[in-house]
């Protein structure tokens, strides 16, 4: 049985609290599958005897082919039950992170990155869409704020957890602690979750192809992808650096920055709800504006500092993460009003696909802009600021369309 898009309430019934649960440790363990990967690197190269090059492969080949299987997969997005969707997905991609924890050599490993990357990287869509069919506008912005708590709880407890038993048991194990935690909450979803199929009962009989092609020429939904693919940029050219610059320029030991990330994350965490009860009751785009001025003057704050005490550090990193939450949260639970009922699937993997895109182009630009000394500086680290601070700008302008095109039920102005 299908469920009916709710109206008029402010609070969550029981099984729409199970469904944030679920979705949110569904989204825990994908998100860890692509975040361990990067600190696994200085115990994967020398088992593996690669380059620093084959080892950025690795890296960007779940991105790119994340992106690739999301433009795919988009025109069938709309076609099944979401639920169905979610768990052949899913499955997938436990099967792909299964190759990487069994992979005897650096090629089984690219090859077992690109299948977890097809299937992990539509995850985040789907989900995206369950919550746009299951939750009334009104609702959706604690929604994600708590799905938030995902990224922020990979940081937390996930990527220490994995660095761990990497070091005890060899570095195939975060993969496996993966999947063992991927099952069980498979075997949930297949007994507890109800169908997600209302969509198809307003479904146009049209091609895949068809579908995909007038999802992404359709000038409302131009809009919303134009905004998302900017909105991934600020991210993926800082974080990449973020390391090299705290023990290069600012006098950070590499023993500070576990303490760094563990607070960053517990900030992000606990911002993420907040940010989410805010959208919902003061408007989703004000957060979002709110997120996105607090966070251009951080980061060209940090971007200019010096050497620095860890304490201070800790804070405006901490002030910082929780921005770009509240700009996150925002702007995603402001962006599921975009499609309609029938296209939500379509939109929200395209979108995704052009943010996994987006994002490697602006690691690449950023990589192109910072230099790194001999001594270990980051040089024009502050350039880098700059152009993250104007990207940030300029999205604000483009999310001011999305708000007066999207109609938020009780926010005035």
């Amino acid at each position: 049985m299908s469920m009916p898009e709710p109206t008029g309430r402010s609070t969550f019934t029981g099984y729409e609290k199970f469904l944030i649960a679920i979705l949110t440790i569904l989204q825990f363990t994908v998100i860890l599958d692509f975040m361990v990967l990067s600190p696994l690197g200085a115990i994967l190269m020398p088992a593996l005897t690669i380059t620093p090059q084959q080892f950025g492969w690795v890296v960007s080949a779940y991105a790119f082919s994340a992106g690739a299987s999301g433009l795919l997969a988009a025109g069938f997005a709309d076609r099944f039950d979401r639920k169905r969707m979610l768990l052949v997905f899913y499955a997938g991609f436990l099967g792909g992170t299964v190759l990487c924890g069994i992979a005897p050599d650096y090629y089984t490993l690219l090859g077992a990155r690109i299948v977890t990357g097809i299937f992990g990287g539509v995850i985040s869509s789907i989900c995206f869409a369950i919550v746009t069919d299951i939750f009334a506008m009104q609702m959706r912005g604690r929604v994600m704020g708590f799905l938030q708590m995902a990224f922020a709880s990979s940081q937390v407890l996930g990527i220490p957890v994995g660095l761990y038993a990497a070091n005890k048991l060899g570095w195939h194990s975060p993969f496996l602690l993966i999947v063992a935690l991927g099952l069980p909450v498979g075997f949930i979803i297949v007994t507890y979750m109800r169908p997600v199929d209302s969509h198809l009962h307003l479904r146009i009989d049209r091609h895949p192809l068809h579908h995909l092609l007038t999802t992404v020429s359709n000038p409302r939904y131009l809009r919303g992808f134009a905004a998302t693919t900017l909105l991934a940029t600020g991210g993926f050219m800082l974080m990449p650096f973020g390391s090299a610059f705290g023990t290069g320029n600012l006098g950070l030991s590499v023993d500070d920055l576990p303490t760094l990330y563990m607070v960053t994350g517990i900030t992000a965490m606990v911002a993420g709800p907040i940010a989410g009860k805010l959208s919902d009751s003061l408007g989703k785009y004000r957060v979002f504006v709110a997120g996105s001025a607090l966070g251009m003057v951080l980061v060209l704050f940090y971007t200019n500092l010096d050497k620095s005490p860890l304490w201070l550090v800790m804070l405006i990193t901490a002030a910082l993460f929780a921005a770009i939450t509240a700009r996150i949260v925002g702007a995603s639970s402001l962006m599921s009003g975009v499609p309609a009922p029938q296209d939500r699937g379509a939109f929200m993997g395209v979108s995704s696909a052009f943010q996994q895109i987006s994002g490697g182009i602006a690691s690449a630009v950023a990589g192109a802009i910072v230099i790194k000394t001999p001594a270990g500086i980051l040089e024009r680290y502050d350039i880098l600021g700059f152009v993250v601070v104007a990207a940030m700008a300029v999205t604000i302008i483009m999310m001011f369309a999305i708000h007066r095109m999207v109609a938020e039920p009780g926010i005035k102005g």
